[in-house]
């Protein structure tokens, strides 16, 4: 078998990509694009998705947004260690969940379907959901397919746990008011809901190379956004 022949070497600098190109034994040298470079390896990559739930919203890599329509979800929260939990039928807004196969997802809600990256997204009025939107599992285990990911999620307990101020218009440092007003009605007050940001900020920041954090997330005030 012959060697195989060294055609292009990159050096990626600080701020910087240094491209060598060989030819025949003569070496060119010339800056090129990162952009260029990530396009022409995608080139001989293969990017379809393969079969989507239908509720998809978006895609990238290793995650999945899915919308979920409003509706009334059972409920048990623990409240208190070693006792049996309370049981509550609460309405939710239509949420955002945003999955990778067995793994806790983040959550937000919406006022309505988005039809684009720019539409408001709102803090989601849950237990085990911290300020940017990460879920906490706990011992909890999370299917590998995707779409399953919205149920199983609420049929873990609920816990008193994480950050959950500010998800209230009405009780913003005390979420459990809030559920208690709600159990047993069938429509969520919209108007309740607290902006977070756009739907572009918490997708496009999401690394799908790891579970990391959402880092420097932007935080609205509820007079930053415009109601939709």
């Amino acid at each position: 078998m012959a060697p195989d022949q060294l055609k292009i070497r990159l050096d990626f600098y600080e701020t910087t990509v240094v491209a060598h190109f060989c030819d025949n034994g003569v070496i060119s040298t010339r800056v090129v694009s990162a952009r260029d470079v990530a396009m022409a390896l995608l080139g001989e990559t293969n990017l379809i998705s393969g079969l989507l739930p239908r509720e998809t919203l978006c895609w990238g890599p290793g995650q999945i947004a899915l919308w979920v329509e409003p509706r009334v979800w059972p409920i048990a929260l623990m409240t208190e260690p070693f006792k049996p939990p309370r049981r509550m039928r609460l309405p939710m807004p239509g949420l955002i969940f945003v999955c990778r196969p067995g793994q806790p997802p983040y959550v937000y809600a919406a006022k309505k379907r988005p039809h684009d990256m720019q539409a408001i997204v709102y803090y989601a009025p849950l237990f085990n959901t911290y300020k940017d939107g990460r879920t906490c599992a706990g011992t909890h285990k999370y299917p590998d397919k995707l779409e399953d990911i919205p149920k199983s999620f609420f049929i873990s307990f609920f816990t008193p746990a994480a950050d959950t101020t500010n998800r209230s218009t009405k009780y913003p440092d005390n979420l459990l008011k809030l559920w208690e007003e709600l159990d047993g009605k069938t429509k969520y007050p919209y108007d309740d809901l607290v902006p977070m940001c756009r739907l572009q900020a918490i997708f496009g920041k999401r690394s799908g190379l790891s579970n990391r954090l959402v880092e420097n997330l932007p935080v609205y005030e509820p007079g930053d956004l415009e109601d939709e």
